[in-house]
């Protein structure tokens, strides 16, 4: 039995929570949760039998093997490396936090003998992409298509001023390397980091951010090319029911990635 500990009891958070608790019985006991919103603890838990542990951060810890981090970009990182510090293994969601020091991050689960699991999320193509790393891996793009509304807010767009109010065609907001794109647009682009680290490496993978009034999806094109061949995909995200906000894949592949940890049988790369 694994017990396992949440972090961020938001959209991603409180799905996960509750998958935990009705299709992962006899497998796993989630023991422990927290948010800076402690409404949403407290709301989660009672919707959970038994119901898990309300406790900050250190003691979500402290009590479980497994943390998933659902938090934010801006705590990732120090939520990975308290977890993986105490020799426990951590599945992390806000990859984005992880892009400028992962590398000290992956040494440390080494040397803690501890493991991180990063999610698909919202896009496909990551299987093909890790087999293909194992040859010349050329250049490596993501072009993200979302509605003007679901990028309010983001750093780039407050920076340069832009009216997403008055985008009324097919516009491009942003050109430039993962690292950058992570930096610009947080909260909006977590799929840049966990390709960049899948692959070349966040100041090769190019990205591209486009404002579409058109569609309701949030879209994510992934073209990659090397001495393998050419990989190309396309994910149209149906937004999460609770939080348009958030892409329903993104939830599904963190359940698949839970049950990947619990599973004998791999399939896939």
């Amino acid at each position: 039995m694994i017990r396992i500990g949440i972090i961020g009891c938001g959209t991603i958070g409180a799905k996960l929570a509750k998958y935990i608790d009705a299709g992962l019985k006899g497998k796993a006991q989630l023991v422990a949760i927290s948010d800076i919103d402690e409404q949403k603890t407290r709301d989660l838990a009672a919707a959970l039998s038994p119901a898990p542990k309300i406790s900050e951060s250190g003691a979500v810890i402290e009590a479980a093997d497994l943390v998933i981090e659902a938090a934010s970009a801006k705590v990732s990182f120090d939520i990975a490396k308290r977890t993986i510090s105490a020799g426990k293994d951590v599945l992390v969601m806000s990859t984005g936090g992880l892009l400028k020091d992962y590398k000290a991050l992956f040494e440390l689960a080494k040397e803690k003998d501890a493991n991180i699991y990063l999610p698909s999320g919202a896009i496909c193509g990551l299987d093909g992409l890790k087999g293909a790393k194992f040859s010349k891996i050329e250049k490596v793009t993501l072009t993200t298509r979302k509605p003007p509304q679901g990028l309010k807010g983001a750093p780039y767009v407050v920076k340069n001023n832009i009216d997403l109010d008055k985008i009324k065609t097919e516009t491009v907001l942003f050109e430039g390397n993962a690292l950058e794109a992570m930096e610009g647009f947080p909260a909006n682009i977590n799929v840049a980091a966990t390709l960049s680290l899948c692959g070349i490496g966040s100041d090769k993978t190019k990205v591209k951010i486009i404002a579409s009034p058109l569609i309701t999806r949030n879209i994510h094109e992934v073209e990659a090319e090397g001495e393998f061949g050419k990989l190309t995909s396309r994910t149209e995200n149906v937004p999460s029911p609770d939080n348009p906000k958030t892409s329903y894949l993104a939830i599904l592949s963190a359940i698949a990635t839970l049950n990947g940890i619990l599973e004998r049988v791999k399939i896939g790369t």
